[in-house]
């Protein structure tokens, strides 16, 4: 976790979004939002359909651009970052973990994990290579390295694309609903797995999500309402409290 002279992981200040500027049928998605994420929080993301989610979410993993306000990432501004500055900053800086996989279906799970290096560097080192093993070790797929997409269940999927997420050792991980195409068994083992890399790593998750079961298990819980933050607070762990049997 971040200390006091720690800068913000994120920081938005005043934050709107529109679609369609200067013409008639201009409308603001995002209403001037504030928020601070600092290193090392797992933070869910809720909302209704159309209240901002997945708008901010394209913000936050620098796939779109805000029309007004700043957006400080590690503590510098991203907005005044021409495109190749921002894929830059957004393969140095955060992982992306979507309700589909988008695994490449022709790659093996290890060649999916080291695509990462191989669009940063042109090239995969053995370190790199290493790397990846690693971390489809540490999800549980040390034996389905050279497995492709279709020889693997959806839950083993999705753990080939967080492993892929964490491949360039990111500050941030931004999680579209993530179990969100998964059964219930395997959407609670996915969950625990970022749980578990959250704990072990320090690394930080903003997680969109409509069950209101994984929110409840979310460190801190913010809600966009019509475009607006309607409630930022943190989660009481009740189940934590409770004696083991």
């Amino acid at each position: 976790m971040a200390d006091s002279t720690t800068p913000p992981l994120i920081a938005l200040q005043a934050l709107r979004k529109s679609y369609n500027v200067g013409t008639p049928t201009e409308a603001e998605v995002l209403h001037g939002l504030n928020l601070r994420v600092q290193p090392g929080e797992f933070v869910a993301l809720i909302g209704p359909s159309g209240s901002g989610k997945s708008t901010l979410l394209n913000i936050l993993g620098l796939l779109e651009r805000a029309t007004q306000g700043d957006y400080l990432l590690q503590g510098a501004s991203v907005q005044g970052l021409n495109d190749a500055e921002l894929t830059l900053r957004r393969r140095r800086t955060l992982g992306f973990v979507f309700q589909f996989h988008h695994l490449l279906p022709a790659f093996t799970a290890l060649e999916n994990v080291t695509l990462l290096a191989l669009m940063h560097s042109g090239r995969i080192s053995a370190q790199d290579e290493a790397h990846a093993r690693d971390l489809l070790a540490a999800v549980g797929l040390a034996g389905a390295l050279h497995k492709r997409p279709a020889q693997l269940s959806g839950g083993m999927q999705q753990r080939v694309a967080i492993a892929r997420a964490l491949a360039m050792n990111p500050p941030l991980v931004l999680a579209d609903e993530p179990t969100g195409n998964l059964d219930t068994a395997s959407s609670a083992e996915v969950f625990a797995l970022m749980r578990r890399i959250h704990a072990e790593r320090g690394t930080a998750f903003i997680i969109v999500t409509h069950d209101p079961r994984l929110a409840a298990r979310c460190d801190r819980l913010v809600e966009l309402v019509d475009g607006r933050i309607a409630r930022d607070v943190p989660v009481v762990q009740e189940a934590a409290s409770q004696t083991m049997p």
